[in-house]
């Protein structure tokens, strides 16, 4: 089964070609080679709300990506707000995503309980928030990765709850 999956990076230098965004690049090769996807549409934004959510809301309700996954804005600075932007545009919570990332995370650093990465289901798409560095991005996905398949499935209605 071929996943559809749009990538969003939240940073105000990115926005602005003053950094490669090698973070969305690690998630491109991941969701590609281990679950099938297809990067169906890949933005960079800067760090601000509005921006954040406007460009959610478009990959879901008009490319209806199956899944989002989101890099950058998870931290404490104040500039850092992709957890609120993905909140206010969702419409139910799947937080066992962010609880997993966040417990497995801190197996190899203490720095992950900082992470205020939330997800969540906006209709038939599965969001989910991911650190902005390419090193927190794959231990971050290596976590939840085996589980993503099975959970579009169900959210998609293409596989029942139990397989």
């Amino acid at each position: 089964m071929r996943w559809k999956v749009a990538i969003l990076t939240a940073s105000d230098r990115g926005s602005r070609g003053e950094r490669e965004d090698t973070s969305a690049q690690v998630i491109r090769e991941l969701v590609e080679e281990e679950m099938n996807g297809e990067i169906i549409e890949y933005r960079v934004v800067p760090d601000e709300k509005d921006e954040i959510m406007a460009a959610l809301i478009e990959m879901t309700d008009y490319y209806s990506a199956d899944l989002i996954l989101t890099t950058g804005g998870t931290g404490l600075a104040m500039r850092d707000v992709t957890p609120e932007a993905t909140l206010a545009v969702v419409d139910r919570l799947a937080p066992g995503f962010a609880e997993a990332m966040r417990a497995g995370a801190m197996q190899k650093t203490p720095q992950a309980m900082l992470s205020r990465a939330v997800s969540g289901i906006r209709g038939r798409t599965l969001i989910i928030n991911l650190p902005g560095s390419p090193k927190g991005v794959h231990e971050n996905l290596a976590v939840i990765m085996d589980q993503l398949p099975h959970a579009l499935g169900i959210l998609t209605g293409r596989e029942g709850d139990h397989g």
